[in-house]
């Protein structure tokens, strides 16, 4: 079934410009996508209290899929803890949890398309040689390499000169010009693993996402993947990035940085915590009811225009 709407896509991709598609109107469809690299710690909580809070004020369904594409980086029981969590703080989520790595087909039906409309090249460079060059844009050393490729290789895609632009609902109207402030991409590792911002492109348009809400460290990310939407033919979601909670010292609070797990001893705090650092002032008298009451409280007085413009917040509870 995903491979047929795989073909489907790319058949409306070729489609003549004069032909005028009948747009039909959209259930929201929302969803959560955590790596399963450690514990929910509270940045894991913000980004999954603010996508959830969306869907249900849209009345549509909150899907939840464990990013493990890079399983070089998944810990073992880490999907297992991250899915008692949510049930623990009263998440519900629609329909069966998707896993990337169980998706590989799906990606290599994706890369294969790039390849016959000759969108990609082999690249050999290693990551000590583009080091070297002093630069995080790629530099093009390989643009003029072609398929077949016999030696261990990554696979970029050719980006152009123009300006991806997009409007996130918290921060507002972003742009990025990828051929001077990324370069040619990687859309497949040398070791062989598909690379994240192919992944979830590809899930989200079979997924039928309609919006992403999410953490800002992956503003930055957005206009890569939705020029890879627009290469393949799929229509590209609405995009909202939610503040990033940091430390006294303005690091960022995350699993990397050995952030603790939150505690479900203290569940009823802890979500009342994430209300209030995203911008819903949630009362006081919160704290002494149970999950049931904060998650009726949150879905009924949800506004996202409370939520804080600034891509970091300091990661404080100030309840009214």
């Amino acid at each position: 079934m995903l491979l047929e709407q795989i073909y489907y896509m790319v058949q409306m991709r070729h489609e003549p410009a004069t032909v005028k598609q009948t747009r039909v109107k959209q259930d929201y469809v929302g969803r959560f996508a955590p790596s399963p690299t450690g514990p929910v710690h509270f940045g894991t909580l913000l980004a999954a209290a603010g996508s959830y809070l969306q869907a249900k004020v849209n009345q549509g369904k909150w899907l939840v899929r464990m990013e493990d594409v890079d399983t070089t980086r998944s810990v073992d029981g880490a999907e297992t803890d991250i899915l008692y969590t949510l049930e623990a703080f009263g998440f519900e989520w629609d329909g069966d949890v998707v896993y990337q790595s169980k998706r590989t087909e799906l990606y290599r039906q994706a890369l294969d398309i790039l390849k016959q409309d000759k969108l990609l090249f082999p690249c050999l460079c290693s990551r000590k040689q583009l080091a070297a060059t002093g630069s995080a844009v790629y530099p093009g050393t390989c643009r003029d390499r072609t398929f077949p490729e016999k030696r261990e290789h990554a696979v970029r895609v050719f980006v152009d000169d123009s300006m991806i632009m997009f409007h996130d609902c918290i921060v507002g109207r972003q742009q990025q010009k990828l051929s001077t402030e990324c370069g040619d991409f990687v859309v497949k590792r040398r070791d062989g693993l598909f690379a994240y911002q192919l992944a979830v492109v590809v899930d989200d348009a079979l997924q039928g996402i309609t919006e992403i809400v999410r953490g800002a460290d992956l503003l930055d990310s957005t206009p890569r993947q939705i020029y890879l939407q627009q290469l393949l033919g799929y229509p590209t979601p609405g995009y909202c990035h939610l503040p990033l909670a940091v430390g006294q010292d303005g690091s960022k609070i995350s699993k990397s940085a050995g952030a603790a797990k939150v505690d479900i001893g203290y569940r009823q705090a802890a979500l009342v915590h994430v209300l209030d650092f995203l911008g819903q002032q949630p009362p006081r008298e919160l704290l002494d009811t149970d999950l049931a009451a904060i998650w009726r409280w949150a879905i009924e007085h949800w506004k996202l225009a409370k939520v804080p413009r600034e891509s970091m917040v300091l990661g404080r509870l100030e309840l009214s």
